[in-house]
Order: structure tokens, then sequence, then C-alpha cells
């Protein structure tokens, strides 16, 4: 007699979808678009708005933000507004500050500079910030952290370690190029010869990034002005029931230029029980033909590599 495969039995917990700010330099009306699609389709329960890589990007988008947050918020989506992921100078300063003023919406703080602008107040940390202990954990919600997304470099035995201290919701990134670094300097502009001032705002010209490679012509890292970005999209999607299990029922999509209503469906549907992951995974594979995939760092080896059923995904 043939047998039947068992479903996946339902968690308990009411897991959340957070879709995190764009980090490239797309047109002004194709980032608008991006984020009213989100609104009237994708199924995320919480959407990041806001610059993180350079603020010299943030006047073309900015005659658009009310407009976006109106639409996200009447579709019923949390907004979250998301902060410079390093502050330079005043001006940089005074962008947070404005942010930080606007109590109707919760602020995701990217460098730790601005949290004496939000004191006595709750606010939540992006993967910029390095929470890579329970020291940190604690001073952070000590100061009013009620949301935590935490590093993408950090292993299965950090999260789990996390995850037992923590009393604010802790976030993870499940899907899309890791950000791994910033800089006062700007790759993108150095590459086409010119200086961060006057940069052009090639970065404009590369819509998920500029590829890097090694000296032998491997792929490495991509570079998103001042920004360095994984090569390979991070995807999670094998290990949510791992991650819920940890006590961590939070996890955030970077917005990738692929169909990000269809990947959120995928991951929502692997979250409510109603799909396997192997099935998901095959579907984010063909959503972005040519992309490896990526979940070392969860798996404690390299980064980049491949484990589990990733490793056949491409």
């Amino acid at each position: 007699m043939a047998l039947t495969k068992k479903p996946r039995r339902k968690p308990k917990s009411n897991p959340q979808l957070t879709l995190g700010p764009v980090l490239f330099n797309w047109s002004a009306e194709k980032w608008r678009d991006f984020y009213f699609r989100i609104a009237d389709e994708a199924p995320v329960d919480t959407v990041c708005v806001g610059e993180v890589v350079c603020l010299k990007r943030w006047p073309f988008f900015e005659p658009f933000v009310a407009e976006v947050v109106e639409r996200l918020e009447s579709a019923g989506k949390e907004v979250v507004r998301s902060t410079l992921s390093l502050i330079m100078d005043a001006r940089d300063l005074d962008s947070v500050r404005a942010i930080s003023v606007d109590e109707s919406h919760f602020v995701e703080v990217n460098d730790v500079a601005a949290l004496t602008l939000l004191a006595g107040r709750p606010f939540a940390t992006g993967p910029m910030v390095n929470v890579y202990n329970e020291g940190t954990l604690d001073f952070l919600e000590r100061r009013g952290a009620k949301r935590i997304s935490l590093p993408v470099e950090l292993p299965r035995a950090s999260l789990a370690a996390l995850a037992r201290q923590s009393k604010a919701e802790l976030e993870v990134q499940v899907y899309g190029r890791l950000p791994l670094a910033i800089s006062v300097r700007c790759f993108h502009a150095r590459a086409h010869g010119l200086h961060k001032d006057g940069c052009q705002y090639v970065c404009g010209e590369d819509a998920d990034g500029m590829p890097l490679t090694t000296l032998d012509g491997t792929a490495f890292l991509r570079v998103n002005g001042t920004q360095a970005l994984s090569d390979t999209y991070g995807n999670l999607v094998c290990e949510l029931d791992e991650l819920r299990a940890m006590g961590i029922h939070r996890f955030r999509l970077s917005p990738q230029n692929v169909d990000m209503i269809a990947v959120a469906q995928a991951f929502r549907d692997v979250l409510a029980g109603s799909r396997e992951p192997e099935a998901a995974l095959g579907d984010l594979a063909r959503l972005a033909p040519g992309i490896s995939f990526s979940n070392g760092f969860f798996h404690g080896v390299e980064g980049v590599s491949g484990v589990g059923p990733l490793a056949s995904a491409e």
C-alpha cells in the first residue's frame, strides 16, 4: 500500500513578514510603483521605507514618501521609517532627526548614533547594527528597542542564544542579497573614475548592484554605492521552521530586482504550513534565474555556501 505524505503541522505562533527598505538606487517612479504594488498585492505585515545607503538619493524619493506611506497603511501594512546605516556629518544627522520627530511611525535605527535622538521612545534596529551577544541585546532593550533585526552573518547557535535571552521581537533576514558592509567611500563612483561628491548617481545604472569578481573571475560581491552586498541571495526558506522553534517569529525579505510579490507569497505559504519548503525553493529559483542562493552563515560555514536543498537550487 502506498504511503501518503503527512501534511506539515501548522505552527502555533503568528509569524510576521517584514519587507526591508529598498537598498538600490532605483528611479523615483520605479521606487514609488514598487511600494504601490507591495501595498496592493504583497502578503507582508510590515514595510520599511527610507534611504539607508546614501542620503544623496533621498531627494528623488522624498516627493513620493507621503503617498507611499498612505497607500501602504490604507492596505493594512505597518510602516517603519528606516534611517541611514552610516551617519557621517550634520546633514546625515539632520535626516535622522527629521524622521525621529515623527512619532506616528516606528523608527528603525541602522546606526547607533541615532539612539540619542530616540531617547525615551521605542524603536527597532536594522541588520547593520552589530548585535552579536547578550550584552549588546540587553543594552539596546534597556534603551527602548522593541524589535531587533539581527546581523545576517550569525550562525544558528548564536541566533538561538539571543532568542533565549531577548525580551524584544527578533527578526532574521531570510531572503535577498546580504548587507555586509558600508563605507565612507563610494565604490560605485570610484569604479567609474568619479569622486563621491560628483558621482553623477552612477549607482542608478545597476538596479541589482554592480557585480564584483575575484581575480579569477569568480562572482564575489555586489557594489551598491557605498555598500557591499553578497553576490548570492541569502535564502532561509528551508530553515523557517527551525528559526520559529528557536523563538524567532519575524522574517525579513530584502527587496531585489525580481517579482517580490511572488517571493513574499512563497514565504507566506511556507510559514502558513500550506507549502513544503523545498517546493517553495523551486519557485524562488525560477523567480531569480541565474542567481545563486546561500545559507552558509546560518549553518556555521562560509556565508556564500548553499547547505542542504540550496546546494542544488540554482
